[in-house]
Order: C-alpha cells, then sequence, then structure tokens
C-alpha cells in the first residue's frame, strides 16, 4: 500500500487510486472509484460506487459520495458519479451518482467550490468554477452553467436549468429556469437583474455588460408577448454572442418556464 494512504483507511480491492494521491485517516474507498493524481482526501471520507474524482480536488472530512441516489425509482442501476479536476469538497458536502430515468450520471466540472453541507443529487449536471454555498442543495436532473454561484441555503427544483455566470441569492427557492447572467432571489426565487457585479469581476467589458443591460431590459420590458420581445431582441442584437447565449437559453424550453422579474 502506498505511503500517501494511512493505515486505518480501508481501500476496496479494485480501487484505481493513484500514487499521488494522499487519502488521509478513516476514510473508505470503494471496489468501482477511481481517484487521479494529486487528489487529497483529508479524513473520515466516504466514496462508494462507480465513482470518478479528477486531479487535484481536495475533499474534506465527512464528505459522502457516490452512495446511492435519494429516489425511490432508483432500482440498482450501475449509475455514475464524475467529478472533474482542481475541486474544493468542504465538509459534510454529499454527492449522488445518476439514474436510469436521467443520464445515468452525475457530472461535476473543474475548479468547482462545494461548501459546507451542499448537496448534489442524482443526474446533475455542473459546469465549470461553480460555486455552492454552505448549505445549497440542488434537486435532480439539474443544471448549472459554468461560473454560477448559488448562494447559502438555497434549493434549487428538480430539472431547473441555471445558466453561466448567474447568481442564486441565499435562501432563494428557484423553480424556473435562470437565464444566463441573470440574478434571482427571494423567498420563491424572482428575476432581480443581471449580475453585475459577478459581471464585473469576471472580466467583462463596460460595453458588454451595457449591452447585455439593454437586452435584458427589452426581453422583460411590458411590450408584447415575451416569444415577440425575444424575436425583437434577436433582431436587434443579432450579432451579440452574449445577448444570443440569452435567447438560446430562452429558446431552449424544457419542463419550466423562465424565472421572470416580480411584477410591479
Amino acid at each position: 500500500m502506498s505511503h500517501n494512504i494511512h493505515s486505518t483507511a480501508i481501500i476496496e480491492d479494485g480501487a484505481d487510486i493513484s500514487e499521488g494521491a494522499v487519502i488521509g485517516p478513516y476514510c473508505y474507498v470503494g471496489s468501482d472509484v477511481v481517484i487521479e493524481n494529486n487528489v487529497e482526501l483529508k479524513s473520515h471520507i466516504h466514496i462508494e460506487g462507480i465513482t470518478k474524482i479528477g486531479s487535484g480536488t481536495r475533499v474534506f472530512p465527512f464528505a459522502s459520495l457516490g452512495t446511492i441516489p435519494q429516489d425511490l425509482k432508483y432500482s440498482g442501476e450501475k449509475s455514475e458519479l464524475i467529478i472533474g479536476k482542481n475541486n474544493i469538497i468542504r465538509e459534510h458536502v454529499t454527492m449522488n451518482p445518476g439514474t436510469k430515468h436521467g443520464n445515468m450520471k452525475t457530472v461535476v466540472g473543474d475548479n468547482c467550490l462545494f461548501m459546507v453541507g451542499t448537496h448534489v443529487a442524482h443526474d446533475c449536471v455542473i459546469g465549470h468554477s461553480v460555486i455552492m454555498a454552505n448549505n445549497a442543495t440542488l434537486a435532480g436532473h439539474v443544471s448549472i452553467g459554468d461560473f454560477a454561484i448559488l448562494g447559502g441555503l438555497s434549493a434549487v427544483h428538480q430539472f431547473i436549468r441555471i445558466g453561466e455566470h448567474a447568481v442564486i441569492g441565499g435562501m432563494s427557492g428557484v423553480e424556473s429556469d435562470v437565464i444566463p447572467y441573470g440574478r434571482v432571489k427571494g423567498e420563491r426565487a424572482f428575476l432581480a437583474g443581471l449580475n453585475l457585479v459577478g459581471l464585473e469581476r469576471r472580466g467583462f467589458s463596460k460595453s458588454e455588460i451595457r449591452q447585455l443591460q439593454r437586452a435584458f431590459n427589452k426581453l422583460f420590458g411590458d411590450e408584447g408577448t415575451f416569444d415577440q420581445r425575444m424575436d425583437m431582441v434577436l433582431n436587434d442584437f443579432s450579432d451579440d454572442k452574449l445577448v444570443l447565449s440569452i435567447i438560446d437559453f430562452a429558446k431552449e424550453k424544457t419542463k419550466f418556464p423562465l424565472c421572470q422579474p416580480r411584477k410591479k
């Protein structure tokens, strides 16, 4: 056994552990787990199922990864949990694999931060550089775009989509799809505007932000129907890739409507 694996850790036969991984005291690693180079398991961590953890990821005590989904329809199918590179997974985080009613896998991108007590349910797909603050939770089949931020104690309904660079306020219940670059808040979340602070921090130019704001004002204005306003925005901003990403997102209607501004 590698000198990087603590003597109290339990590693089941068949587990694929890189020589560069560090596994601390009292960790459990199941037989179908793959742990890549420079992964660090601090201590008291439980990992089972068909779970892969990408290189450079750090996992803190009492995280539970790869245990069966909290879904009564789950019937033992060999689904997966795939976690990307350079993630930080803090204490008491839980992540479950997929189900046959979804994509058979839950996928987490690279460079994400999962703070204490966050939960990623079955069949979720999370992009890169996503932040979930303390005790934020995702129900099944949720998709999260790159650089999105979920505030503490927020909860996202199953099958909801959250676009890239969106921000969810703390203690918000999200029951509708959130456009890219959007900012939502409230007990039952409503669209409060654009994530202007986040866009500036991410290096978007002032002209890009102004164009997004102009498009947002038209898209969620009072003139005509929403579909008519989408057509107007598409016509007026046909060469703006950021605006077009919002329109593309809006047109990909799935199970839920778009989160809208609060009615005046």
